[in-house]
């Protein structure tokens, strides 16, 4: 009887548990890892970036893992010796797969995207740039990662994404609320503008109010379940590189000599330079008839003369192209007004990290900082500053004024809308650049991984089950000893 008790105890359990209601039971979700490859003008760099699988309203909650400087010049700098660019890039892929779990490698996506310095290229050697793009395939195909493909940004994709890895990093598109345990999406008041400068191209973007009338400068983004149209421009040739050789050029022709004055460069210093130098790329014209012919150099010799620097440097955009248009910034380029607070970030926070100027200063601040560098000589510039590049020392002076005309002349900001520009290079521990939106974008081509869910019953009703089942057992047999 004992045994017959204890049978039907248990099936009156099983009976109980099987019209008990069940939980789904969610398995923590799987970590997902992307390479993105800036390929620069001047240089290239690697970011390994990582996100759950099971995304935010179909957009990957990203965070930096890994950045590595790629050792030598940009890609473009191999055009004739091509292969080098793709071994340029082996050891900070080494170093990323060390980052990464080796059961993961196959299914990382892996991307290149090159910028100012191979649209460069193109414009002047096609088959070239191929070249380059094809021996970088060669070698991302060599390693065990999902390479999807190499491939030269537009300049207005530079400057959307880098608008979206801000106002990510800023937590502008989405935040996480701790005490309602849900991701809010923040005011738009809250959504900063981008200011990129790179060796070869700057770039503006922001969110104008109302739409963009020009829709070839609009971009349309969908983050965190909410859209965004944008107004981005690039400027090719006016990068902080080309925009030197374009003003070296510029004093050239208008002075023919074997020495010329150079305005911006500090007292004291001199630099030779062949005039084969200028007809090398696209921006500096080399079918000029102004420029000279020949393979002669010719010697720059610094002046440290502040407003001539200013001049010189004003005579590189064609403000008159605008007439009298409000929307324009130079060559005849539209941009609406100017809304909220910008980052500004690459060579501008280099620059102004260099003249030491801090966020909140005056404006006039900065031009008296930038008016006293221009006059300080050669021998005190290099005495002070023993451990910067002597390459780059002599031309902060030029920078400096090249920043403030496009800032103030051709973007058009003034004395107020100064104080809404802030020069920073990372937020949080992430880099600013194009790359972290660029893959932020792309985890919304990239299927969200659906939670992986078991049935199970709750843990206290399996406990309560087994004890009542032993304590049944225990008894039934007690009973029959009996």
């Amino acid at each position: 009887s004992a045994i017959i008790g204890a049978l039907v105890a248990l099936s009156i359990i099983a009976l109980v548990l099987s019209l008990v209601k069940v939980e789904d039971v969610t398995l923590p979700p799987t970590v997902k890892y992307g390479l993105v490859f800036d390929a620069g003008s001047s240089h290239t760099s690697l970011f390994v970036y990582e996100w759950d699988s099971d995304k935010e309203n179909d957009t990957g909650v990203v965070s930096q893992t890994l950045s590595c400087d790629v050792q030598g010049p940009g890609i473009s700098s191999y055009a004739h010796d091509p292969p080098k660019a793709g071994d340029s890039l082996r050891e900070c892929l080494d170093k990323a797969l060390k980052v990464v779990p080796a059961a993961k490698h196959r299914d990382v996506p892996a991307y290149l995207g090159a910028t100012a310095g191979m649209r460069l290229l193109r414009e002047q050697n096609s088959s070239a740039a191929d070249q380059v793009l094809a021996e970088v395939t060669k070698i991302m195909r060599q390693y065990p990662v999902d390479f999807k493909g190499a491939r030269i940004l537009t300049g207005e994709e530079e400057g959307a994404y880098g608008w979206i890895t801000i106002n990510y990093l800023l937590d502008s598109f989405t935040k996480f609320s701790p005490k309602a345990h849900v991701w809010l999406r923040p005011e738009a008041a809250n959504i900063f503008g981008a200011l990129d400068l790179g060796g070869a191209s700057t770039q503006i973007s922001f969110m104008p109010e109302g739409s963009v009338i020009n829709q070839n400068e609009a971009s349309k983004f969908t983050l965190y379940g909410y859209s965004y149209n944008i107004y981005t421009h690039s400027y090719l040739c006016y990068g902080q590189n080309e925009m030197l050789k374009r003003l070296a050029k510029e004093l050239i022709v208008s002075a023919p000599s074997t020495r010329v004055h150079h305005p911006c460069y500090p007292r004291g210093y001199s630099e030779t330079v062949p005039l084969s130098s200028f007809r090398t790329s696209p921006c500096t014209d080399r079918s000029d008839a102004r420029l000279p012919l020949g393979d002669r150099t010719v010697t720059l010799e610094g002046r440290g003369n502040a407003s001539g620097c200013l001049a010189a440097v004003r005579e590189l955009f064609n403000f008159s192209a605008c007439g009298q248009s409000r929307d324009c910034t130079f060559d005849g380029v539209y941009q609406p007004p100017l809304r909220g607070r910008f980052i500004a970030f690459s060579a501008f926070y280099y620059n102004f990290k260099f003249l030491n100027l801090t966020e909140g200063q005056p404006l006039a601040t900065a031009r008296e900082a930038i008016e006293q560098l221009c006059t300080r000589s050669w021998e005190d510039l290099s005495s002070s500053y023993p451990k910067e590049d002597p390459k780059r020392l002599p031309q902060y002076c030029a920078n400096a004024n090249y920043i403030l005309t496009l800032l103030l002349d051709a973007y058009k900001f003034n004395e107020t809308s100064w104080n809404n520009i802030f020069f920073q290079m990372k937020a949080g521990s992430a880099d600013i650049g194009w790359t972290l939106g660029y893959m932020l974008n792309l985890t919304n081509m990239i299927p969200a991984e659906a939670p992986t869910r078991v049935k199970g019953h709750m843990p206290s009703l399996w406990a309560a089950a087994i004890t009542f089942i032993i304590l049944t057992l225990v008894l039934g047999l007690t009973a029959l000893l009996l």
